[in-house]
């Protein structure tokens, strides 16, 4: 139920330099959904060098009906890794994510309704 977008499609990175990314999720449903992102760093030895300084996968993200959001990820490469023999040939990284919706909404919303009723009875 949500589409999930880079905003760009490459960011040149130097490796010992932050860089910021944005992606675009929009929850195409008619119900508030919170999710939980995981990700994924190709080639994967790239990954012993990609360091999340701030990133909306740290945390749940809910986003109501028709709800648009610019979620960034502040990262950086260790400059390590022009020392690995390795990866001397990788020139590309890929970061790439997988949401998850989370089972509390309909718990949270079904008991947020009950309550309602109660108070207006």
């Amino acid at each position: 139920p949500w589409s999930f977008i880079p905003a760009q499609l490459d960011v040149k990175v130097v490796p010992g330099e932050t860089a910021l990314s944005f992606f675009t999720a929009t929850n195409k449903s008619d119900k508030a959904i919170t999710g939980v992102a995981t990700y994924n760093v190709h080639p994967p030895k790239v990954g012993l060098y990609f360091n999340k300084i701030q990133c909306f996968c740290f945390e749940e993200q809910r986003l109501l009906p028709g709800e648009t959001v610019d979620m960034p990820v502040f990262f950086f490469i260790d400059p390590e890794i022009m020392d690995d023999p390795q990866l001397k040939h990788v020139n590309n990284v890929t970061l790439s994510y997988t949401f998850f919706q989370t089972d509390m909404d309909d718990e949270e919303d079904d008991d947020d309704d009950e309550e309602d009723e109660d108070e207006a009875a």
